[in-house]
């Protein structure tokens, strides 16, 4: 059976191919679900200061997204928007 560690891998693999194939929002879905599996896997080995970086991270990541989903990100990835 796989570990947390193994999907959380898996899954931060699925979002850099999401990333590239210019889907952001959903690279940020796998992102985030990666990120619960990692809480997952520093909750087994008993790891507070792990989960507490990760929840950290996964908020602002949900900043971002949110930011991001709203149109309040100052940059485009459009490359006729960059200049």
């Amino acid at each position: 059976m796989p570990s947390f560690a193994i999907i959380g891998g898996i899954l931060l693999n699925v979002g850099a191919f999401l990333t590239y194939r210019g889907k952001i929002f959903e690279a940020v879905w796998a992102y985030l679900v990666a990120d619960l599996c990692w809480i997952a896997m520093a909750w087994e080995r008993n790891d507070g200061w792990g989960m507490l970086f990760i929840a950290v991270g996964i908020a602002f990541g949900l900043l971002a997204f949110r930011r991001m989903h709203r149109g309040d990100m100052e940059k485009s990835l459009n490359k006729d928007d960059r200049g």
